[in-house]
């Protein structure tokens, strides 16, 4: 089974971390990444893609719409789709936030891999 992923983050380094990460993943045809550098560009391929999307994993903090406005505009059109929220900052009353909005989950940056792949696995 292949899982279609979109990583929503602004700083350009996360889709090279990401692509190095899960480069075995990739190869072998079980995950297709999918970028978007902001909340606008994560509706338009969220738009496109729908459903086939197995995740959405979000940076909270960008410029324009955030991270917290993104979960809340997708769960309104996609109330099934995994969204995860990021952030560098491990903030209790982001996460707390983030999580009453309908939040699946919270990563910390840097991302343990590990344990997203095991998040993966039980998808």
């Amino acid at each position: 089974m292949s899982y279609e992923i979109l990583v929503v983050d602004d700083e350009v380094m996360m889709e090279r971390i990401f692509e190095q990460r899960l480069r075995k993943e990739i190869r072998e045809g079980l995950l297709t990444l999918h970028f978007a550098r902001s909340a606008q560009e994560a509706l338009t391929i969220v738009d496109r893609f729908g459903y086939q999307l197995v995740l959405i994993l979000t940076d909270i903090n960008m410029p324009g719409m955030s991270g917290l406005e993104l979960l809340k505009q997708v769960r309104s059109h996609y109330p099934q789709m995994k969204i995860y929220i990021s952030s560098a900052y491990d903030n209790e009353e982001y996460r707390q936030q983030a999580l009453s909005l309908g939040a699946d989950g919270w990563f910390s940056k840097p991302m343990d891999f590990s344990e997203f792949k095991a998040l993966l696995e039980g998808t």
